[in-house]
């Protein structure tokens, strides 16, 4: 009886080994295959992201996107897009925790989920490889992704990449679509309150029609406004 309990025991045990063998190469396989991805995106422009692809899975969906250089986007969205999103992010490696505290604590207060903390790497993290959900897998990966890319990227190809994925807009990707369809202009031509007026709206592009504005959204443009001479980028 003992001989075939010891025997059951070291069968369990090297089952257990082999199952946390195999998540362990699982995932570090995945891993592997976010870096090579980073890294190819340090000097080479992503073609797509998970955010268009699963805007393009709706019927009948189009898509507007151009790619341009970080030189050939108005200095003044560059401000803007830092102010509202990312005070820090010159400054952090990141993730901003001073944010992110105050972030807990407001939501501990109201009892559920109504402010994030998330930086302009994350949200890249978020735009590039992840969905819009808010599982704790989700963040998890997210931080993974952010951590490689803040140690692989510039700070300056970090920020060309968000402005050149970020979402304005039903099916709107990137600063030049943004200001096109937004303006009639080219994202170099921006000037101040329409890249004011464009920041003010990422968290939430899809409700607003081109120039619509509320008094939430003036608000933010108020706020903005006031931020971005201040507000340092790469």
């Amino acid at each position: 009886m003992a001989r075939r309990r010891w025997r059951f025991f070291v069968f369990a045990w090297k089952a257990f080994c082999y199952a946390l063998g195999t998540v362990v190469l699982a995932v570090t396989v995945i891993q592997l295959w976010f870096l090579s991805h980073i890294i190819y995106w340090s000097s080479y422009n992503p073609s797509s992201t998970a955010f268009m692809e699963r805007h393009l899975e709706k019927p009948g969906a189009r898509l507007r996107h151009h790619w341009v250089p970080y030189s050939r986007i108005s200095e003044h969205l560059k401000r803007a897009v830092v102010a509202a999103e990312d005070a820090k992010f010159l400054d952090h490696e990141g993730f901003d925790w001073e944010a992110i505290q105050k972030a807990i604590e407001k939501n501990e207060r109201r009892g559920r989920v109504v402010a994030g903390a998330s930086t302009i790497t994350q949200q890249l993290a978020k735009n590039l490889f992840l969905s819009g959900s808010r599982s704790w897998l989700r963040k998890g990966q997210e931080a993974v992704i952010t951590w490689m890319m803040e140690r692989t990227m510039s700070k300056r190809r970090i920020l060309e990449l968000y402005l050149n994925v970020a979402e304005w807009g039903d099916g709107i990707f990137g600063a030049e679509a943004a200001a096109r369809y937004h303006f009639g202009i080219p994202a170099a031509a921006l000037g101040p309150e329409q890249s004011a007026w464009l920041a003010a709206i990422l968290p939430s592009p899809k409700r607003y029609e081109r120039g619509r504005e509320t008094p939430y959204i003036a608000g933010r443009i108020a706020t903005i406004s006031s931020r971005m001479t201040g507000a340092q980028i790469p």
